[in-house]
């Protein structure tokens, strides 16, 4: 992978090295080198890094390469982005981005740089169609199943809504095909993918029970889509990355509703416990964004509210911990796992809401804070009781907007323990509080 990277590198070197010198002599301007006078061809590169100090109580039973750790304080690379696109001709726009995620001290060295983004697509009629295909960011379901990451408002998205995160994807992006546009004031996008071998998932279980799982046979084609309504400033489409909030730069509302849906995507054993049954993955969704300037100093006040009902099969649940500072359990009745993880994701409907407020310009010499509280409220058909995951916190907003941003965040999870018969109770609520910093150049 390091040396397809490096020739990769190599590659937009020569390339842009080798451009005649009038090419160059159009310009390089606002991260963009530019292949026409008008400046509607052109290439670009952008960057993203955020980077966290973390400390915080672990899930009961937790373990480190075995030995036993109830807290603990660790720092990590949350996400490190190189992105390089461009608009070549008036139809042709191609996407490519390399990273890596989640790296910290327990982490394989030297594996992490990889593949996010590659993809390629064609304007059939301006604006209004594009088809493309690739290893691409264009699903369905919600807003911030596509987070643009270096623009999020708080110190993470709301993950759950990347549904099929590294299980039959690779952090979210999918092989697919896609078409995508305007009409009017809708905004759309449709995408058939191809799900990933869940065999090469981590953390993969070939053992099939009673709550259902991600079938281990040949998986067929998964279909997505997304659309949304803008009634006020329109959003860029070029790429699939839901902007977070703009600072107050546009005046935007916007209603959307989305999907996923896969046949026979899901397995589980029959009560006979001889038989497997199949059902359909099928994820549905509605939300509300608003974002826009509410004052003469800079104010602006950012808003966002999703509905999902999601069937999985029955009694799905599947924990996230982010960077997870941790790697093994012994106490096999905590559901959580070990370390900071907690059921993100199960069959059932999720409510989430998250609000911010931008206080004037120029609060603190050229800076100013954004303070920001989201609350995720989960009924999955496995816990008895609701999952409600909490996090707040506050931006520091060092200059140009997301350009240089230091984030200070609290977070709390339940933590479920299942008992002999299968049913769960909420035992326990762990915190951990965060401090990210964040360099964006776009």
């Amino acid at each position: 992978m390091k040396k397809l990277i490096n020739k990769l590198w190599l590659l937009v070197a020569v390339c842009c090295f080798a451009m005649p010198q009038y090419t160059f002599s159009q310009g390089f301007k606002n991260s963009k080198l530019y292949l026409n006078e008008d400046g509607s061809h052109y290439v670009k590169f952008a960057m993203t890094g955020q980077f966290w100090l973390r400390s915080g109580n672990y899930n009961p039973g937790t373990t480190i390469f075995g030995y036993p750790k109830s807290s603990g304080t660790d720092i990590g690379i949350r996400r490190y982005r190189v992105q390089f696109l461009g608009q070549l001709t008036d139809h042709v726009f191609f996407y490519s981005q390399f990273g890596e995620n989640n790296f910290n001290s327990i982490s394989d060295r030297k594996l992490g740089f990889f593949v996010h983004d590659a993809m390629g697509e064609y304007s059939v009629v301006k604006t209004k169609l594009s088809l493309g295909g690739g290893l691409s960011a264009w699903s369905g379901l919600s807003r911030f199943a596509s987070p643009s990451v270096g623009t999020i408002m708080g110190i993470d998205a709301p993950l759950y809504q990347q549904s099929t995160n590294d299980v039959t994807d690779q952090f979210l992006r999918k092989l697919s095909v896609f078409a995508k546009g305007k009409l009017g004031k809708l905004d759309y996008r449709v995408s058939m993918a191809q799900p990933m071998s869940i065999q090469k998932s981590a953390n993969y279980n070939a053992a099939i029970s009673p709550i259902a799982s991600f079938s281990g046979k040949p998986p067929q084609m998964q279909w997505n889509g997304y659309f949304q309504y803008q009634f006020k400033d329109q959003e860029s489409n070029q790429t699939p990355y839901m902007t977070g909030t703009y600072l107050g730069t546009k005046k935007v509302f916007n209603i959307g509703a989305g999907f996923v849906y896969q046949p026979q995507a899901m397995w589980q054993q029959a009560e006979n416990k001889v038989d497997t049954l199949y059902s359909n993955l099928l994820l549905l969704s509605a939300d509300v964004f608003y974002d826009a300037p509410c004052g003469d100093k800079g104010e602006a006040i950012s808003a966002y509210a999703s509905i999902s009902k999601n069937d999985f099969g029955p009694n799905y649940t599947r924990n996230l911990g982010v960077m997870n500072p941790a790697n093994g359990s012994n106490q096999k009745s905590i559901l959580n796992g070990g370390g900071t993880t907690f059921p993100d994701y199960g069959t059932g409907t999720i409510l989430y809401a998250q609000v911010g407020y931008k206080l004037k310009n120029d609060l603190i010499g050229k800076t100013t804070l954004m303070p920001y509280a989201s609350l995720q409220h989960s009924n999955y058909e496995r816990l008895d009781q609701p999952m409600n995951f909490y996090d707040v916190g506050v931006n520091w907003l060092l200059g140009g907007g997301h350009t240089s941003k230091l984030t200070l965040a609290y977070q709390n999870r339940p933590v479920y323990q299942l008992s002999d018969t299968g049913s769960t109770s909420i035992i326990d609520r762990k915190g951990m509080g965060l401090l990210q910093y964040q360099v964006f150049f776009n």
